[in-house]
């Protein structure tokens, strides 16, 4: 039977090719996808990506649309979008003109723009973050007492003959009559 090798194109040096023999090997291979693509955290990622995807959307427009109309206009109508320098010859009113004269160009404006919707996003993420974190803090049970908690004593152990309960401070069993030795402290 001829031998299929699944790789990497002839242009990209893969560092290993899947060899793969039979149809078994195949579906094996397949199995194997499934079961890496359906585990609960690559679905989180998946899901993760998306709802960022589309929260980069609502912030481009909440900086794009919201913010920086006002700011540039606080700052004398200036267009955050449109502000460029050409870095050749030539003079041109707007950065559509630029680009469609294919002149090249410092966006210094778009630059801005970009920081502004990051500094969103990273305050976003911050508060997100910052909420989890609070979540799991108070959820989480302390393991050692604090100094100030009073430590508790057993009310009941058990008698060492007979095991039974009995009180903590006795030193007869009830039960079965037995002495019992006292412990260190008692």
């Amino acid at each position: 039977m001829a031998q299929t090798y699944v790789s990497a194109p002839p242009n990209i040096r893969a560092v290993h090719a899947i060899k793969l023999d039979s149809r078994g090997d195949r579906m094996r291979l397949i199995q194997e996808f499934r079961e890496f693509a359906l585990r609960g955290n690559v679905i989180d990622l998946a899901v993760a990506v998306i709802i960022g995807a589309a929260f980069g959307k609502i912030t481009a427009s909440l900086v794009n649309d919201i913010l920086m109309p006002p700011i540039g206009l606080l700052l004398g109508g200036v267009d955050f979008s449109e502000l460029f320098v050409t870095l050749g010859p030539g003079d041109y009113a707007t950065l559509a003109e630029a680009q469609a004269a294919g002149a090249a160009t410092l966006n210094y404006g778009l630059f801005i723009n970009a920081v502004v919707h990051f500094t969103i996003i990273a305050g976003a993420m911050f508060a997100v973050v910052r909420q989890i974190n609070w979540l799991k803090e108070r959820n989480e049970t302390p393991d050692a007492p604090t100094p100030d908690a009073p430590t508790l004593v057993p009310e009941t152990k058990n008698c060492a003959f007979c095991i039974s309960i009995i009180p903590a401070a006795a030193s007869r069993c009830p039960y079965c009559t037995s002495v019992l030795e006292t412990e260190p402290g008692e």
